[in-house]
């Protein structure tokens, strides 16, 4: 700051003077700073950043949704400061906010995109906000138990009539304001209510009398719900879905219900999408499963410019798929994103007679790749993708025909080399079962660890070698077991049991992992369940290759019965200084000093999981990591230490690192403890949502969903 206040010449300063670059060149530079460092701080260096701290371009438009250090002093300051300037303001997930602080947004008195999601807002703060500001098109909020609409004003009314764009996360049985908002064009809706209340009350889907007023869809082109597991959810969605199936809206180009498990068709459902295919064109389709299955719905619905395609979950053969929906590659360039995620018969020409491991038919998904040759993102994760020994082409070889990927996952089995399996029966290392317990001693191959030994050995027979080379601007990988299943649990007890790797998937290993390191600007890489991990060498080469990468989930790699690729991890972390978030979960994973001592490195860390049945962790060792680590904001432990050790734990962490953090969340509890889903519902939905739970991620959502 002296040398910028002073204006040394670049002689004197023996460099660069940073403020002889143009006005246009230091705003880029300065579009990379948190809005509340350049207003509170940057600014007051001298004259020019001053004035330059305050362009429009950088006002605009405030983001706080991931500004872990900012508080409610420093929300004050900058809406008394620049608050008649912001025209969208996002403060997703500032959880740790009291709600008061929501009394200072009335100061932006020209908002048009407000997100609030996350935050604690009640139905008194909500009307007082709302009634100020009358440019309001775009906003976001929670509704929890004990939102009362009866208390909004007329001129919070008046303000919401004039919406166009809204998403609500129901922690409770409610319309929310959705009622109010009569120009309705996109409506986002996630329920997240539990069955159960705390007191253990069953919960009723049910709305209140005072409540029973009719959402207007009549301008609605966007319809989305996203649903987390329980009946109550349920019941609440079909009574949002009650007044589209009276009359479905012209405009509506956009329809997507994500519901897990069974999510049983109604009469009003099945009026609903009969509806839908006479009067509306699609560009965006996702439908619960059992809508689905057995129908001909997908013969009859009509697609203009799709971008977006679910179909996870679904019985859907590839010949309903070519036929049905890619109508023989018409119209389909435009589609950019396609889930296909758990559609085990998707490659098959037909579903009646196939098991879900008979080999796939590379000609469907040829025919894929040719007509949707734009795909941006493709999820193909959770079945027994086998390519054939002899007929067509492999997989990954397809595949690497999509040179615009950005996010790609696959399950393990899918990218094993033919060949390599035919050729080699399955050796003793492979057929010892994957369960926890004294192991037999076996002899082992042994395995490179230098890079250019394992390309020189994989490059001219390694078919995902080869993938991964021709996809270098990808950016999320997801590579998961087909029979994966995470122990960490939703709303039931952790899982104690998982099922074994599929054949297929025992020789992927070390040499796959390295192929990955070609991607070298990737961001996000998921590894779960690959078997033949047998000292994770592959890990060391991602970490020096892939400098971009920023979200690490790593899970049941190798063995069960022992964490083999521990030291190759903790060289990897060394280099990972823009690693943000870091997922483990593995049986028998010691958290001990020389694992945090790696984790050090990671100057940019912020948040942590680790999930370990029989794990153990060292407390001295985990409150020297957060002392030194300053940027870790979250540190969630699920292990098999007791619930003693766990509590005093979480304890010394908030109490010594709270007041300097105030977004800190911290929660060490036993995996397989009783009461283990009480604490997991207390989990902040961003953490939660984006790390604590394991799930695919890549085509999750169409792209750019919300702002």
């Amino acid at each position: 700051p002296q040398e910028i206040v002073s204006g040394e010449s670049e002689e004197e300063s023996n460099g660069v003077n940073l403020m002889e670059f143009s006005d246009e060149i230091l705003l880029h530079i300065l579009s990379y700073v948190p809005c509340t460092d350049l207003v509170l701080n940057v600014r007051r260096t001298c004259r020019k950043l001053a004035t330059l701290c305050l362009d429009k371009s950088l006002t605009h438009t405030v983001l706080l949704q991931k500004d872990y250090k900012v508080n409610k002093d420093k929300v004050k300051q900058l809406m008394r400061d620049i608050g008649k300037e912001i025209y969208q303001l996002n403060m997703a997930g500032c959880y740790w906010l009291p709600s008061s602080t929501i009394d200072h947004v009335t100061r932006c008195k020209n908002l048009v995109k407000l997100n609030l999601s996350g935050c604690h807002v009640t139905s008194l703060r909500l009307s007082k906000m709302l009634s100020t500001l009358q440019h309001l098109r775009s906003l976001a909020i929670d509704v929890n138990p004990g939102f009362d609409a009866s208390q909004l004003s007329s001129e919070c009314k008046a303000t919401l009539s004039r919406v166009l764009e809204l998403k609500q996360t129901l922690y409770t049985p409610s319309y929310g304001v959705v009622p109010c908002c009569t120009s309705l064009e996109k409506l986002l809706l996630y329920f997240e209510i539990l069955d159960r209340s705390r007191e253990g009350f069953m919960l009723s889907g049910q709305l209140m009398v005072g409540e029973s007023n009719v959402p207007h869809y009549q301008n609605l082109r966007i319809f989305y719900a996203r649903l987390a597991p329980g009946y109550v959810n349920q019941e609440v969605v079909r009574l949002y879905l009650a007044v589209l199936s009276d009359r479905t809206p012209e405009n509506l180009h956009a329809f997507l219900i994500s519901a897990p498990g069974s999510f049983a068709e109604t009469g009003a459902t099945k009026n609903l999408l009969d509806s839908m295919a006479r009067n509306v064109r699609l560009d965006a389709l996702q439908l619960p499963k059992a809508w689905i299955n057995g129908s001909g719905l997908l013969q009859h619905l009509k697609f203009k410019n799709p971008f977006y395609f679910s179909f996870s979950r679904c019985t859907l053969s590839g010949g309903h798929l070519i036929q049905r929906v890619i109508n023989g590659g018409k119209d389909l360039k435009s589609l950019t994103s396609l889930n296909l995620s758990g559609c085990v018969h998707c490659l098959a020409p037909e579903s009646l007679f196939r098991k879900a491991e008979d080999d796939i038919d590379s000609s469907i998904l040829e025919n894929l790749v040719v007509s949707c040759c734009n795909l941006r993102h493709l999820n193909l994760s959770a079945a027994h993708h086998h390519s054939s020994e002899s007929i067509g082409s492999h997989l990954c070889q397809l595949l690497s025909r999509l040179k615009h990927l950005l996010s790609l996952a696959l399950p393990v089995c899918s990218i094993t080399d033919v060949a390599a399996n035919v050729e080699k029966p399955p050796t003793a290392s492979n057929l010892v079962p994957q369960t926890f317990g004294r192991k037999v001693r076996i002899g082992i191959q042994t395995y490179p660890r230098n890079l250019a030994d394992q390309a020189n050995q994989k490059i001219e027979s390694s078919v995902f070698w080869a993938l991964m080379g021709s996809l270098r601007f990808l950016e999320t990988l997801e590579v998961i077991g087909s029979s994966f299943s995470s122990a960490m649990p939703r709303n039931e007890p952790a899982i104690r049991n998982s099922l074994p790797p599929c054949v297929r998937a025992q020789s992927v290993g070390d040499s796959e992992v390295a192929a990955i390191s070609q991607l070298t600007y990737l961001q996000s890489l998921t590894l779960a369940q690959l078997p033949n991990i047998l000292t994770g060498s592959g890990l060391i080469n991602i970490g020096l290759q892939c400098q971009h990468l920023r979200t690490l989930s790593l899970a049941n790699l190798g063995m069960m019965g022992k964490v083999v690729y521990m030291s190759a991890l903790m060289d990897m972390l060394k280099h990972c200084k823009c690693l943000r978030d870091l997922r483990l979960e593995q049986p028998y994973f010691c958290a001990g000093a020389q694992f945090f001592q790696a984790l050090s490195h990671c100057s940019s860390l912020q948040r942590l999981c680790i999930v370990s049945r029989s794990g153990t962790l060292q407390s001295d060792a985990v409150m020297s990591f957060m002392a030194n680590c300053l940027e870790v904001i979250m540190c969630h432990m699920f292990m098999g230490e007791s619930l003693t050790v766990c509590k005093n734990l979480q304890q010394s962490i908030v109490r010594s690192f709270q007041a300097d953090r105030p977004a800190l969340n911290v929660v060490i509890f036993p995996l397989l403890h009783e009461d283990l889903t009480e604490v997991i519902r207390d989990v902040p939905m961003r953490h939660l949502d984006e790390i604590t739970l394991f799930k695919s991620r890549v085509a999750e959502e169409p792209p750019n969903l919300w702002w």
